[in-house]
Protein backbone atom coordinates (compact mmCIF):
# COMPACT_ATOMS: atom_id res chain seq x y z
CA UNK A 1 0.00 0.00 0.00
CA UNK A 2 1.48 3.46 -0.99
CA UNK A 3 0.37 5.82 1.02
CA UNK A 4 3.22 8.41 -0.13
CA UNK A 5 2.19 12.02 -0.72
CA UNK A 6 3.77 15.46 -2.51
CA UNK A 7 3.43 18.51 -1.01
CA UNK A 8 5.38 21.54 -2.00
CA UNK A 9 8.00 19.44 -4.10
CA UNK A 10 8.68 17.63 -0.84
CA UNK A 11 7.87 13.76 -1.08
CA UNK A 12 6.13 12.78 2.18
CA UNK A 13 5.51 8.80 3.86
CA UNK A 14 1.49 9.78 3.97
CA UNK A 15 -0.60 12.66 4.53
CA UNK A 16 -0.93 13.13 7.97
CA UNK A 17 1.33 15.99 9.37
CA UNK A 18 0.30 17.79 12.34
CA UNK A 19 -0.96 21.08 12.16
CA UNK A 20 1.21 24.24 14.33
CA UNK A 21 0.12 24.09 17.70
CA UNK A 22 1.04 23.84 21.73
CA UNK A 23 2.21 20.03 21.27
CA UNK A 24 5.16 21.41 18.88
CA UNK A 25 6.50 23.14 21.69
CA UNK A 26 8.28 20.12 23.16
CA UNK A 27 11.03 18.60 20.99
CA UNK A 28 9.97 15.29 22.73
CA UNK A 29 6.46 15.66 21.48
CA UNK A 30 7.74 16.20 17.91
CA UNK A 31 9.90 13.53 18.42
CA UNK A 32 6.68 10.89 19.30
CA UNK A 33 4.75 12.37 16.07
CA UNK A 34 7.36 11.04 13.79
CA UNK A 35 7.38 7.83 15.60
CA UNK A 36 3.95 7.18 15.25
CA UNK A 37 4.09 8.07 11.93
CA UNK A 38 3.58 11.49 11.51
CA UNK A 39 4.61 12.82 7.28
CA UNK A 40 6.08 16.15 8.61
CA UNK A 41 5.54 18.60 11.35
CA UNK A 42 4.09 22.17 10.99
CA UNK A 43 5.94 23.88 14.42
CA UNK A 44 3.76 26.07 16.59
CA UNK A 45 3.92 30.23 15.27
CA UNK A 46 6.26 32.86 15.67
CA UNK A 47 4.35 35.76 15.92
CA UNK A 48 5.22 39.42 14.73
CA UNK A 49 4.46 40.64 17.95
CA UNK A 50 7.22 38.59 19.80
CA UNK A 51 9.34 40.15 17.30
CA UNK A 52 8.56 43.46 17.39
CA UNK A 53 8.51 43.51 21.54
CA UNK A 54 12.20 42.00 21.14
CA UNK A 55 13.37 44.54 19.09
CA UNK A 56 11.76 47.73 19.86
CA UNK A 57 10.83 47.21 23.48
CA UNK A 58 7.59 47.86 22.59
CA UNK A 59 5.86 46.41 26.31
CA UNK A 60 8.03 49.41 27.71
CA UNK A 61 6.51 51.72 25.33
CA UNK A 62 3.24 50.75 25.17
CA UNK A 63 2.78 50.50 29.27
CA UNK A 64 4.56 53.87 29.91
CA UNK A 65 2.70 55.96 31.90
CA UNK A 66 -0.62 54.12 31.84
CA UNK A 67 -0.54 53.21 35.48
CA UNK A 68 -3.03 56.71 35.35
CA UNK A 69 -5.70 54.47 33.26
CA UNK A 70 -5.66 51.10 34.70
CA UNK A 71 -7.65 49.68 31.99
CA UNK A 72 -4.98 50.30 29.49
CA UNK A 73 -2.92 47.69 30.88
CA UNK A 74 -4.78 44.96 30.09
CA UNK A 75 -4.58 46.45 26.21
CA UNK A 76 -1.52 44.40 25.26
CA UNK A 77 -0.04 40.51 26.31
CA UNK A 78 2.84 40.82 29.37
CA UNK A 79 6.24 39.56 27.32
CA UNK A 80 6.24 36.63 29.79
CA UNK A 81 2.72 35.61 27.87
CA UNK A 82 4.54 34.86 25.16
CA UNK A 83 6.75 31.44 26.44
CA UNK A 84 8.77 31.44 23.75
CA UNK A 85 10.70 34.28 21.92
CA UNK A 86 12.50 34.95 18.20
CA UNK A 87 16.29 33.34 19.84
CA UNK A 88 14.49 30.60 21.41
CA UNK A 89 12.47 29.58 18.38
CA UNK A 90 15.15 29.47 16.41
CA UNK A 91 17.14 27.03 18.82
CA UNK A 92 13.76 25.31 18.98
CA UNK A 93 13.64 24.32 15.28
CA UNK A 94 17.51 23.69 15.35
CA UNK A 95 16.85 20.83 17.95
CA UNK A 96 13.89 19.59 16.54
CA UNK A 97 15.37 18.91 12.83
CA UNK A 98 18.81 17.55 14.54
CA UNK A 99 16.30 15.21 16.01
CA UNK A 100 13.74 14.37 12.87
CA UNK A 101 14.27 12.94 10.06
CA UNK A 102 11.05 14.27 8.53
CA UNK A 103 10.65 17.98 7.32
CA UNK A 104 10.15 20.43 10.04
CA UNK A 105 7.77 23.20 8.38
CA UNK A 106 8.47 26.62 10.97
CA UNK A 107 5.43 28.69 11.20
CA UNK A 108 5.25 32.70 11.04
CA UNK A 109 2.13 34.38 12.66
CA UNK A 110 1.97 38.42 11.31
CA UNK A 111 -0.26 41.42 9.12
CA UNK A 112 1.57 43.64 7.62
CA UNK A 113 4.92 43.79 5.94
CA UNK A 114 7.62 44.57 8.59
CA UNK A 115 10.95 43.56 10.23
CA UNK A 116 9.68 40.41 11.27
CA UNK A 117 9.66 39.35 7.62
CA UNK A 118 13.45 39.24 8.07
CA UNK A 119 13.39 36.30 10.65
CA UNK A 120 12.13 34.15 7.54
CA UNK A 121 15.75 34.45 6.30
CA UNK A 122 16.79 33.41 9.87
CA UNK A 123 13.97 30.72 9.60
CA UNK A 124 15.46 29.09 6.58
CA UNK A 125 19.41 29.25 8.21
CA UNK A 126 17.77 27.48 11.46
CA UNK A 127 17.07 24.37 9.29
CA UNK A 128 13.00 24.47 8.59
CA UNK A 129 12.55 22.40 5.19
CA UNK A 130 9.45 24.81 4.57
CA UNK A 131 7.69 27.79 6.17
CA UNK A 132 4.21 28.20 6.55
CA UNK A 133 3.26 32.11 6.22
CA UNK A 134 -0.06 32.56 8.80
CA UNK A 135 -1.58 35.72 7.46
CA UNK A 136 -3.79 36.90 10.43
CA UNK A 137 -5.70 39.68 9.91
CA UNK A 138 -9.18 40.89 11.00
CA UNK A 139 -9.71 44.46 9.50
CA UNK A 140 -11.56 46.79 10.92
CA UNK A 141 -10.75 50.04 9.06
CA UNK A 142 -13.92 51.10 7.49
CA UNK A 143 -11.90 52.99 4.48
CA UNK A 144 -9.78 49.42 4.29
CA UNK A 145 -11.28 48.57 0.58
CA UNK A 146 -11.01 44.71 -0.26
CA UNK A 147 -8.39 45.47 -2.91
CA UNK A 148 -6.00 46.92 -0.60
CA UNK A 149 -6.43 44.04 1.83
CA UNK A 150 -5.58 41.56 -0.48
CA UNK A 151 -2.64 43.67 -2.13
CA UNK A 152 -1.59 43.16 1.51
CA UNK A 153 -1.56 39.29 1.47
CA UNK A 154 0.62 39.26 -1.86
CA UNK A 155 3.13 42.11 -0.88
CA UNK A 156 3.94 39.85 2.30
CA UNK A 157 4.06 36.88 0.36
CA UNK A 158 6.59 38.36 -1.98
CA UNK A 159 8.49 40.24 0.69
CA UNK A 160 9.04 36.70 2.76
CA UNK A 161 9.70 34.73 -0.73
CA UNK A 162 12.28 37.41 -1.64
CA UNK A 163 14.55 36.34 1.71
CA UNK A 164 13.99 32.41 1.59
CA UNK A 165 14.08 29.84 -0.85
CA UNK A 166 12.90 27.20 0.63
CA UNK A 167 9.35 26.49 -0.28
CA UNK A 168 6.15 28.66 1.65
CA UNK A 169 2.65 27.77 2.71
CA UNK A 170 -0.07 30.77 2.93
CA UNK A 171 -2.67 29.22 5.51
CA UNK A 172 -5.96 31.42 4.46
CA UNK A 173 -8.98 32.47 6.35
CA UNK A 174 -12.00 31.89 3.72
CA UNK A 175 -13.31 35.57 4.25
CA UNK A 176 -12.24 36.90 0.49
CA UNK A 177 -15.22 38.28 -1.78
CA UNK A 178 -13.82 35.91 -4.51
CA UNK A 179 -11.91 32.96 -3.03
CA UNK A 180 -10.70 32.12 -5.85
CA UNK A 181 -9.43 34.70 -7.46
CA UNK A 182 -7.39 35.03 -4.28
CA UNK A 183 -6.29 31.85 -4.65
CA UNK A 184 -4.95 32.74 -8.44
CA UNK A 185 -3.22 35.87 -6.83
CA UNK A 186 -1.37 33.75 -4.42
CA UNK A 187 0.06 31.21 -6.79
CA UNK A 188 0.66 33.33 -9.28
CA UNK A 189 2.75 35.14 -6.51
CA UNK A 190 4.97 32.20 -6.19
CA UNK A 191 3.23 30.56 -3.10
CA UNK A 192 4.32 26.82 -2.85
CA UNK A 193 0.83 25.85 -1.21
CA UNK A 194 -2.48 27.29 0.20
CA UNK A 195 -3.09 25.64 3.69
CA UNK A 196 -7.31 25.97 4.19
CA UNK A 197 -8.41 26.90 6.21
CA UNK A 198 -7.00 28.88 9.38
CA UNK A 199 -9.55 29.77 12.35
CA UNK A 200 -10.01 33.56 13.54
CA UNK A 201 -10.45 32.69 17.28
CA UNK A 202 -13.77 34.84 18.20
CA UNK A 203 -13.80 36.62 22.01
CA UNK A 204 -16.28 36.05 24.14
CA UNK A 205 -17.51 37.94 27.18
CA UNK A 206 -17.52 36.97 30.96
CA UNK A 207 -20.70 37.61 32.58
CA UNK A 208 -19.47 37.63 35.80
CA UNK A 209 -16.27 39.67 35.28
CA UNK A 210 -17.87 41.98 32.46
CA UNK A 211 -14.44 41.54 30.43
CA UNK A 212 -13.70 39.97 26.92
CA UNK A 213 -11.93 36.76 27.49
CA UNK A 214 -10.66 34.73 24.23
CA UNK A 215 -12.34 31.31 24.26
CA UNK A 216 -10.64 28.09 22.24
CA UNK A 217 -12.90 25.70 21.02
CA UNK A 218 -11.48 22.94 19.85
CA UNK A 219 -12.75 21.40 16.24
CA UNK A 220 -15.84 19.02 15.32
CA UNK A 221 -15.52 17.15 12.11
CA UNK A 222 -18.43 19.41 10.79
CA UNK A 223 -15.47 22.33 10.27
CA UNK A 224 -13.65 19.83 7.35
CA UNK A 225 -16.52 20.72 5.22
CA UNK A 226 -15.51 23.78 4.02
CA UNK A 227 -11.85 23.46 2.96
CA UNK A 228 -13.47 20.54 1.54
CA UNK A 229 -15.48 22.58 -0.54
CA UNK A 230 -12.58 24.64 -1.71
CA UNK A 231 -10.25 21.70 -1.95
CA UNK A 232 -12.49 20.61 -4.61
CA UNK A 233 -12.85 23.86 -6.50
CA UNK A 234 -9.06 24.82 -6.80
CA UNK A 235 -7.41 21.59 -7.48
CA UNK A 236 -6.15 21.08 -10.91
CA UNK A 237 -6.92 25.13 -11.12
CA UNK A 238 -3.72 26.35 -9.66
CA UNK A 239 0.23 25.11 -9.36
CA UNK A 240 0.20 25.47 -5.66
CA UNK A 241 -0.16 22.39 -3.36
CA UNK A 242 -3.14 22.10 -1.35
CA UNK A 243 -3.40 21.40 2.48
CA UNK A 244 -6.40 20.62 4.42
CA UNK A 245 -6.76 22.00 7.98
CA UNK A 246 -10.01 22.34 10.44
CA UNK A 247 -12.22 19.59 11.61
CA UNK A 248 -9.75 16.37 10.60
CA UNK A 249 -10.29 13.84 13.06
CA UNK A 250 -10.70 10.67 11.43
CA UNK A 251 -9.52 8.48 8.38
CA UNK A 252 -12.86 9.01 6.39
CA UNK A 253 -12.14 12.86 7.04
CA UNK A 254 -9.07 12.24 5.29
CA UNK A 255 -10.05 10.27 2.74
CA UNK A 256 -12.65 12.48 1.68
CA UNK A 257 -10.02 15.52 1.70
CA UNK A 258 -7.56 13.94 -0.65
CA UNK A 259 -10.82 13.20 -3.02
CA UNK A 260 -11.32 16.62 -3.22
CA UNK A 261 -7.51 17.28 -4.23
CA UNK A 262 -5.75 17.61 -0.80
CA UNK A 263 -2.14 16.62 -0.55
CA UNK A 264 -1.82 16.58 2.52
CA UNK A 265 -4.33 16.80 5.89
CA UNK A 266 -3.61 18.29 8.98
CA UNK A 267 -4.67 17.10 12.38
CA UNK A 268 -4.47 19.35 16.01
CA UNK A 269 -7.99 18.72 17.68
CA UNK A 270 -8.00 15.02 17.73
CA UNK A 271 -3.89 14.84 18.32
CA UNK A 272 -5.00 17.41 21.57
CA UNK A 273 -8.20 15.47 22.26
CA UNK A 274 -6.42 11.34 21.64
CA UNK A 275 -3.25 11.87 22.08
CA UNK A 276 -0.15 11.93 19.37
CA UNK A 277 -0.02 7.89 19.23
CA UNK A 278 -3.53 8.82 17.10
CA UNK A 279 -1.96 9.14 13.90
CA UNK A 280 -1.03 5.71 13.84
CA UNK A 281 -4.32 4.60 14.60
CA UNK A 282 -5.68 7.06 11.46
CA UNK A 283 -2.90 5.31 9.07
CA UNK A 284 -4.49 2.11 10.06
CA UNK A 285 -7.45 2.76 9.11
CA UNK A 286 -6.31 4.83 5.85
CA UNK A 287 -4.48 1.71 4.96
CA UNK A 288 -7.50 -0.41 5.79
CA UNK A 289 -10.34 1.27 3.45
CA UNK A 290 -8.03 1.43 0.49
CA UNK A 291 -7.47 -1.91 0.22
CA UNK A 292 -11.51 -2.69 0.97
CA UNK A 293 -11.55 -0.68 -1.78
CA UNK A 294 -9.00 -1.49 -4.20
CA UNK A 295 -6.67 1.70 -4.36
CA UNK A 296 -3.53 0.78 -4.23
CA UNK A 297 -1.89 4.50 -3.97
CA UNK A 298 -2.76 7.73 -2.84
CA UNK A 299 -1.95 9.33 -5.95
CA UNK A 300 -5.23 7.59 -6.92
CA UNK A 301 -7.45 9.15 -4.31
CA UNK A 302 -6.23 12.40 -4.81
CA UNK A 303 -9.19 14.77 -6.51
CA UNK A 304 -10.59 12.10 -7.86
CA UNK A 305 -13.82 13.55 -6.28
CA UNK A 306 -12.63 17.44 -7.17
CA UNK A 307 -14.81 19.73 -9.16
CA UNK A 308 -12.50 19.27 -12.15
CA UNK A 309 -13.14 15.16 -12.05
CA UNK A 310 -16.32 15.31 -10.06
CA UNK A 311 -19.37 13.32 -12.49
CA UNK A 312 -21.41 16.52 -11.04
CA UNK A 313 -19.01 20.07 -11.03
CA UNK A 314 -22.34 21.58 -9.80
CA UNK A 315 -22.19 20.00 -6.53
CA UNK A 316 -19.73 22.24 -5.10
CA UNK A 317 -21.39 25.33 -6.37
CA UNK A 318 -25.11 26.92 -5.69
CA UNK A 319 -27.09 24.03 -7.24
CA UNK A 320 -25.91 22.08 -4.01
CA UNK A 321 -26.72 24.96 -2.00
CA UNK A 322 -30.51 24.81 -3.22
CA UNK A 323 -30.71 21.07 -3.32
CA UNK A 324 -30.07 20.31 0.21
CA UNK A 325 -32.38 22.95 1.03
CA UNK A 326 -35.10 20.54 -1.05
CA UNK A 327 -34.12 17.88 0.16
CA UNK A 328 -33.57 18.05 4.29
CA UNK A 329 -35.81 16.43 6.48
CA UNK A 330 -36.58 17.62 9.61
CA UNK A 331 -36.41 14.51 11.39
CA UNK A 332 -32.14 14.12 10.50
CA UNK A 333 -31.55 17.32 12.80
CA UNK A 334 -29.62 15.94 16.01
CA UNK A 335 -28.15 18.08 19.00
CA UNK A 336 -25.13 17.66 19.36
CA UNK A 337 -23.13 18.94 22.79
CA UNK A 338 -21.07 22.01 22.25
CA UNK A 339 -17.09 20.65 21.46
CA UNK A 340 -13.80 22.58 22.45
CA UNK A 341 -12.58 24.23 18.80
CA UNK A 342 -8.48 24.59 18.20
CA UNK A 343 -7.47 24.74 14.50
Amino acid sequence: MDLTTTYMGMKLRSPLVPSASPLSKDTDNIKRMEDVGAAAVVMHSLFEEQITLERYELHHHLTYGTESFPEALTYFPEPTSFHIGPEEYLNHIRKATELVKIPVIASLNGSSVGGWIDYARLIQQAGASALELNIYYVPTDMELTSEQIEQNYIHILQAVKAEITIPVAVKLSPYFTNMANMAKRLDNAGADALVLFNRFYQPDINLETLDVEPNVLLSTAQAMRLPLRWIAILYGRINASLAATSGIHNARDVLKLLMAGASITMLCSVLLREGIAHIRCIEKEISEWMEKHEYESIHLLQGSMSQKNCPDPSAFERAQYMRALQTYNPEWGRVYEPSYYLG
